[in-house]
């Protein structure tokens, strides 16, 4: 049962709001290099791409791929399963948000707690990690990391989809080589628009758009290219009354950029910012109780309910950052950005109105968290490109320093004094190299590595005197200083230009974040009554992963697949335990699988696309061996068409996904119920005439009744708590073009 007034998810939350408030895209368009293979570089000439792209970082073939015409890993890194989703693919989606969109491709999974309301809070998955998917996915913007040092995770719905050229996803974890943590299940890289190459003086966009749920929503761009110079801005703003009671949405976000472009030199400024404001509607529970002795309540009767109207979430976001490229001599750049970020997040959790003390001196459920973070960095790298005989070498090598501080009062309501007021500061250097060598014209070889340093000094201030302050002790002081090192070789060999192999092996880490730090341990002892706080001590291990990846690439025409198998093993895999409170590391996990794309164009204006992932995540040793990682469902998929009907007037498109059951969040053990599988189908119809444009969208076409989030309850078996989504919606959008 779910006890006085809120479930084992809504008080883990009142400690750290990790799912809530997400950082926004606004934080970070920041470099203007993005992930491009060291071939496609060279079939231009050696020049940057309109976009202003080079190859940064992650290195792709190394350079006689385009000698062949063979079906080769354009972009990503040598012997990794990767797929890019074009400006194309993102514009005609029936797919309202981001993620849905990267749902798309095979092997990717969802979790919504918040009514995905413009994917607000939403987490994308790659490769099964469940509730810490969001800390095992890295997330780049223009190839610069936006995982930050707290468990927030990266918000992609504040990130305007018109602002995007594609997006490329990278799967396993080789990018830790040259990113760092959080690239375990791999790395997901979006690439923005810029006014380089924009053909002419100036162009912008305008757009709005009325749907379901009041959701009213307006989004504008505009670019200017003159000589070396270009701008580009980009904003959008939503206003949505959500799916759910209390699940209200109002969210800004804007970006600005500025370059300077010549034959050997670049340079930018960006400037960007986001404000968003959600309510936090909670969980359902099948076995409601608000207190002790009350009536047992079935809330997913009512879906759309709420039992914590008062909950909410706010953040903002700002940052600046600055960057240039520099032509040393032939085939060598110097690239340097830097920047700095800040991110403020408030959320209050004040559970159910109709809670009542269960006995004398009980305290209600309420939490006031007030957190501020702020990341400075400096990213200096070389790339290189070399021929040496018949073979071609791509290097890249460079420093990354992080410096991020981070401070969060946690009170008992907005207008108490902090009884924890936690401190911590994490500084991280890295140095890393990686070298692609296209040893045949038909063979790319790649290794690479990286030794990061990682300084932490964690802190705790405590006033057992203000409200609720005697529940939690204080946290124990923690100076830690480790190094960490991360490790990849890829291999890619084309047959002929139909038919290609790959395959790599790769160790990678996940360093602990800030908010997992503050919650160590047991945080009540209550053996005794009432109820004693237990000191905290912010340790825990790193997480270590290590992969093994086969696959092959097929091209035949208008036919394209790509499928692969992978096998990956995980020690002290760190985990939210929701019915005792507190992160620690898990017993070694194992997760495999394959994953396999398709697409078919049967003519100019019709093409079918398609993806299905078989994904196991397991616990390797310890009391639940053999059992399901939960929140991990095996089987997932995707199928969608393209059709042209009448020239670019009318367009249609389709999309479908399905996905198999998965165990709730909470049962490690495998003794609960399941969250059941499910399905949902898109559709839009577009059209453009002169500058004008239009679409209609049918979302969850079958009205499919459901949720991807539950938590199991820590008292009662049979007990838990779903997060339902919602049903059929519509929206309708038109704007023009200048």
């Amino acid at each position: 049962m779910h006890r006085r007034g809120f479930d084992v998810t809504q008080f883990s939350k009142s400690l750290v709001p990790a799912k809530a408030l997400g950082l926004s895209f606004a934080a970070a368009c920041l470099a203007g290099t993005a992930l491009v293979s060291p071939a496609r570089a060279q079939d231009n000439g050696g020049a940057l791409p309109a976009i202003n792209v080079d190859a940064t970082r992650l290195v792709g073939t190394g350079g006689n791929a385009g000698n062949t015409g063979a079906p080769a890993n354009t972009i990503g890194i040598v012997g990794a399963s990767t797929t890019v989703i074009t400006k194309e693919d993102i514009a005609r989606a029936p797919n309202q948000t981001i993620q849905e969109i990267i749902a798309t491709a095979p092997g990717v999974q969802l979790t919504n707690l918040y009514g995905a309301v413009n994917g607000a809070g939403s987490v994308v998955d790659l490769r099964g990690f469940g509730a810490f998917a969001s800390s095992n996915t890295l997330i780049l913007v223009n190839g610069r990391r936006l995982n930050e040092a707290d468990l927030q995770g990266v918000d992609l719905s504040t990130i305007p989809i018109q602002s995007i050229e594609r997006i490329e996803i990278t799967r396993g974890n080789s990018g830790a080589v040259l990113y760092g943590d959080n690239a375990v299940g791999g790395v997901i890289n979006i690439v923005t628009k810029t006014g380089v190459g924009l053909g002419k003086p100036y162009g912008g966009r305008i757009e709005g758009g009325v749907g379901s749920y009041g959701q009213r929503e307006g989004n504008a761009s505009f670019s200017t290219n003159h000589g070396p110079w270009s701008t580009a801005v980009f904003g959008n703003a939503i206003h949505s009354d959500g799916y759910r009671a209390n699940n209200k949405l109002n969210q800004q976000n804007g970006v600005g950029d500025i370059r300077y472009t010549t034959q050997d030199f670049s340079a930018f400024l960006n400037l960007s910012g986001d404000n968003q404001q959600l309510g936090f509607p909670g969980g359902r529970g099948n076995m409601y109780q608000v207190v002790f002795g009350a009536p047992i309540v079935n809330e997913l009767l009512d879906p759309r309910g709420t039992h914590t109207p008062n909950d909410y979430g706010r953040k903002q976001g700002v940052n600046a950052t600055a960057g240039f490229t520099k032509s040393l001599w032939a085939g060598a750049e110097l690239i340097v950005d830097g920047g700095v970020r800040n991110k403020k997040q408030q959320a209050g959790f004040f559970g159910d109105p109709a809670w009542t003390p269960s006995f004398p001196g009980d305290v209600a459920p309420f939490s006031y968290v007030d957190s501020n973070l702020t990341t400075w960095s400096i990213t200096p790298r070389l790339s290189m490109k070399n021929m040496f005989g018949s073979v071609t070498s791509n290097i890249l090598t460079g420093i990354d320093y992080y410096d991020s501080r981070y401070s969060s009062n946690r009170q008992y309501t907005i207008s108490d004094p902090p009884n924890h007021v936690y401190s911590l500061s994490q500084q991280t250097i890295a140095g890393y190299w990686q070298q692609t060598l296209g040893l045949l014209p038909s063979t790319d070889f790649s290794y690479g590595g990286r030794l990061q340093q990682l300084h932490l000094k964690a802190r705790d201030v405590y006033d057992p005197t203000a409200p609720a302050g005697s529940l939690i002790a204080q946290a124990t002081p923690l100076d830690k200083d480790e190094i960490n090192h991360a490790l990849h070789v890829g291999l890619e060999h084309r047959f002929n230009e139909n038919f290609a192999v790959f395959g790599r092996a790769a160790r990678a880490f996940r360093t602990p974040n800030v908010d997992e730090r503050v919650v160590t341990g047991p945080a009540f002892d209550c053996s005794v009554f009432p109820c004693v706080g237990i000191p905290q001590n912010f340790q825990l291990k790193t997480q270590t992963s290590y992969d093994v990846e086969g696959g092959v690439r097929i091209h035949g025409g208008p036919l394209d697949i790509q499928t692969s198998y992978y096998d990956m093993h995980l020690k002290n895999e760190i985990h939210y335990n929701a019915a005792t409170f507190f992160n620690y590391n898990l017993d070694p996990t194992h997760r495999y699988g394959s994953e396999t794309q398709a697409s078919l164009r049967i003519n100019e204006a019709f093409r079918i696309r398609g993806g299905f992932a078989y994904t196991r995540a397991v616990f390797e040793e310890g009391p639940n061996t053999g059992k399901d990682v939960p929140l991990v469902s095996r089987l997932s998929g995707s199928a969608g068409f393209t059709w042209n009907i009448w020239q670019k007037y009318a367009v249609l498109d389709a999309s479908a996904r399905f996905w198999s059951s998965r165990r709730l969040d909470n049962d490690q053990a495998n003794t609960q119920s399941l969250i059941g599988a499910n399905a949902t189908i898109d559709l839009k119809l577009s059209g453009e005439v002169d500058r004008f444009f239009w679409s209609a969208s049918v979302i969850n076409l079958l009205d499919a009744q459901y949720n991807d989030y539950g938590v199991a309850s820590a008292f009662t078996a049979g007990s838990f708590s779903a997060y339902p989504l919602p049903g059929r919606m519509f929206l309708v959008k038109a704007g023009m073009t200048f």
